[in-house]
């Protein structure tokens, strides 16, 4: 029975709802306790990293526990069910520290309710993606929509980009007056934490709702030795697994420090908007290239040279963006001229690695005559979570250095309290440089060892039908 439409859009819909609360965690939890609750920057960086350090053991065992999993409702969609409200649950309370906490106590509870939103969002995120087998008929079905999934997760990104910093004066203001600027965006992160928890559990409900396992599909749960096998023994699933951990190394670095630059660089009574803006321009950009730009330009170009662009773009943006911040620009619509090539070129190259991934899939049957799908692609899950750890590490590191927002209360009182240029400079070099080696890194690499053009795509397709009918 072949998928349809009403599967396709719940599924889309889940993956816009996890990765809503994805996004809020990884662009928002380093600001929340270092910038707003006065937790050191390299406390932070510490518990960010160790976290996803924890994931790289608690991401198997997860696997493992889904794959025994046997109820009348299926392997799967419990697991994503529970996990979905737990983590929802621990979203909130993240980002509802008690205000009578500070000092050490502020930092307990910092690292226990990361390390457990991280636990519970694994819960959810390794049956979401395993399901898929699970009810489509696999070939070019399976592959439409994992490519409709991702591009959904990056849609439900993009959205918290636009509207957080939206939302969080807004519903900070509500109920409180006389109120500083810190204490606004206190409540306001812990009310916009629940509505976006809420929301999600409601997209998640109508994903398990909506969808029916059809099968009986043996789920493979994937030790981190099978992990490391499946590498070792397939050079192109290597490859690209590197190239997505430092393309996305370099986008959370920027995302991580972004309200930064605006609040302590650029700075002013109006600095929120102006990132409001630049954020609602570039979560807008961000989906129309995965939407729109992305499904054009391949038409036009192969998937290879569509992502040989996009670096190019990234670079350019970036680049741009640093010339700018020496020259004292401050006018947020000439930021947005970087910015529109920074965000379309990740948005497409969001999509192009998920591609590629999946490419190494069949590179690796036809080298080692067994097919690792699941394998590769639980790889994907831990390598973003990876990225973003080291991401926040090097954010908190830029912080710890720079003191760039220490006993802060409100945007005039940082611009007296920015330690001279010194200090803004290790801002913008972190933001813009760095993310411009990360990338120059991972085209080297990518353009050296992947080897994966169309023509040798329907090379390796014709061999493996070649293979299986010489079984038969």
């Amino acid at each position: 029975m072949k998928l349809s439409k009403k599967e396709t859009i719940s599924y889309g819909l889940g993956a816009v709802g996890k990765d809503m609360v994805y996004m809020l965690s990884a662009s928002y939890v380093l600001y929340y306790y270092q910038d707003i609750l006065g937790v050191s920057a390299f406390a932070m960086g510490v518990i960010l990293m160790a976290a996803r350090i924890f994931d790289a053991f608690n991401d198997p065992v997860m696997g493992v526990i889904v794959a025994k999993t046997r109820t009348k409702w299926g392997r799967f969609r419990p697991w994503l069910l529970m996990g979905t409200c737990l983590n929802a649950v621990v979203l909130y309370l993240m980002f509802a520290a008690p205000p009578t906490l500070s000092g050490n106590g502020l930092i307990a509870y910092a690292a226990v309710f990361y390390i457990l939103w991280g636990v519970t969002y694994t819960m959810m995120d390794i049956p979401f993606w395993s399901m898929i087998p699970a009810f489509t008929e696999g070939g070019k079905e399976r592959e439409n929509l994992t490519t409709i999934a991702r591009s959904c997760a990056g849609v439900g990104s993009a959205l918290i980009t636009v509207v957080t910093m939206i939302c969080v004066p807004l519903l900070g203001r509500i109920g409180h007056s006389h109120m500083t600027e810190r204490e606004i965006e206190r409540y306001g992160f812990q009310w916009f934490a629940l509505v976006i928890a809420v929301l999600f559990v409601v997209l998640l409900v109508l994903t398990c709702v909506n969808i029916k396992e059809k099968s009986t599909v043996d789920m493979e749960a994937p030790s981190i030795g099978q992990m490391f096998r499946a590498l070792i023994g397939n050079d192109q699933a290597m490859t690209v697994v590197i190239t997505i951990v430092l393309i996305n190394c370099s986008l959370y670095i920027t995302s991580n420090l972004l309200i930064y630059f605006f609040k302590y660089d650029i700075g002013g009574a109006n600095w929120n908007a102006s990132y409001v803006l630049f954020n609602t321009f570039g979560g807008g950009v961000q989906i129309l290239s995965m939407m729109l730009f992305y499904p054009l330009l391949r038409k036009m170009l192969s998937a290879l040279q569509v992502f040989y662009v996009s670096f190019v773009m990234a670079v350019c943006g970036y680049a741009v963006l640093l010339i700018q911040m020496y020259m004292g620009v401050r006018n947020v619509y000439l930021l947005l001229i970087p910015g529109f090539f920074v965000f379309m070129a990740f948005g497409m190259l969001t999509v192009l690695t998920t591609v590629f991934l999946a490419n190494t899939v069949d590179y690796g049957e036809l080298k080692n005559h067994r097919r690792d799908e699941s394998v590769i692609f639980s790889m994907q899950t831990f390598v973003v979570k990876l990225a973003s750890g080291v991401a926040a590490m090097i954010a908190s590191i830029c912080l710890s250095i720079s003191h760039i927002s220490q006993d802060t209360s409100t945007a005039e009182a940082a611009e007296t309290a920015v330690a001279g240029a010194s200090s803004v400079a290790v801002l913008r070099m972190t933001m813009t440089v760095l993310p411009i080696v990360g990338l120059l890194l991972a085209v080297f690499i990518f353009g050296r060892k992947y080897v994966l053009t169309d023509e040798k795509l329907v090379q390796i397709t014709e061999e493996l039908q070649r293979r299986k009918g010489d079984i038969q």
